[in-house]
């Protein structure tokens, strides 16, 4: 169910690692450790292959297992307000081209991009992956980024939405984005800020500290590493760079009845507190990283 423990980080290599927080809030239960040179938290011992294959079945996308995510096909119409504002900002990037997005799902986000850029994707779970071959073909790979067919500089856009906390080699995943990527390409990553406030106050009851997540970033250890690898620019965004009416409008896929709408204040409350950032201090722990080749 385990590799052997880590004796090092896995982003600086620094044997300077210890304890950091016993996640019991999932019947797969984990702990984590964290870098005292870089301030990188990960998983540590990690799950082995096998077992993070197993946790994206179908289970996982229907809400049947206890640590789920949405299936995006029920909530497409909701879910295209973010993706299409989302693309509006990566076109002022790079305006065509090949567009891959890494943990793509079904496709959905794909779907929208496939109006601008020619679309590829990656996905490791057998579910989502057979359903985004059926729209896409051989354009996705069945797999990781760690293994993928694409040939070197293929790319004007790369994607990891929610999916670099995911990996066990996240240093590896960036290294191999950088080849992909054109000259002047984007990679995008979207994921939590450990250094943020948020995370912070709530400590292992953090709702990121997931079964699947094995990596943990801190707004400054992230735009370290991309400068280390290569990226000429970056640019982070808190909490997101497509502002806060798509994500009203996307809530509106889960709710059942009028009242559901004071999840907007909410929403809206979160959002503006992520505006309140300073350096290295956020008061809450969303962010968004664009990098250029």
């Amino acid at each position: 169910m385990f590799k052997e423990r880590l004796s090092c980080c896995p982003l600086c290599k620094s044997r300077d690692i210890s304890f950091k927080y016993e996640i019991l809030s999932y019947s797969n239960k984990f702990t984590t450790d964290i870098c005292k040179s870089c301030g990188f938290i990960f998983m540590n011992p990690q799950f082995d292959d096998e077992t993070i294959k197993s946790f994206y079945s179908e289970q996982y996308y229907s809400g049947k297992s206890d640590y789920s995510y949405i299936d995006e096909r029920g909530i497409k119409k909701y879910s295209s307000y973010v993706w299409d504002s989302r693309l509006k900002i990566i076109r002022k990037f790079a305006k065509g081209g090949n567009f891959l997005d890494v943990g793509c799902a079904f496709g959905g986000f794909l779907e929208r991009a496939s109006k601008w850029y020619s679309p590829f994707g990656i996905e490791i779970s057998d579910y989502a992956a057979t359903h985004a071959k059926k729209i896409f073909g051989d354009n996705i790979h069945h797999g990781t980024i760690f293994n993928h067919p694409f040939q070197a500089e293929s790319f004007s856009v790369i994607t990891m939405i929610e999916l670099i906390e995911h990996l066990s080699d996240p240093k590896k995943a960036i290294e191999e984005c950088y080849k992909l990527l054109k000259k002047d390409g984007l990679l995008l990553i979207q994921t939590a800020n450990m250094d943020g406030l948020q995370a912070k106050s709530a400590g292992p009851r953090y709702e990121y500290f997931m079964p699947g997540h094995l990596s943990y970033f801190s707004k400054k250890n992230l735009c370290k590493l991309l400068r280390s690898v290569g990226f000429s620019y970056i640019k982070v965004f808190q909490p997101v760079e497509f502002g806060l009416l798509p994500k009203l409008l996307k809530s509106r896929g889960s709710f059942k009845s009028f009242k559901d709408y004071k999840a907007w204040i909410r929403i809206a409350t979160y959002h503006y507190k992520s505006k309140i950032h300073c350096g290295d201090f956020a008061l809450t722990s969303s962010m968004v990283v664009y990098a250029i080749k």
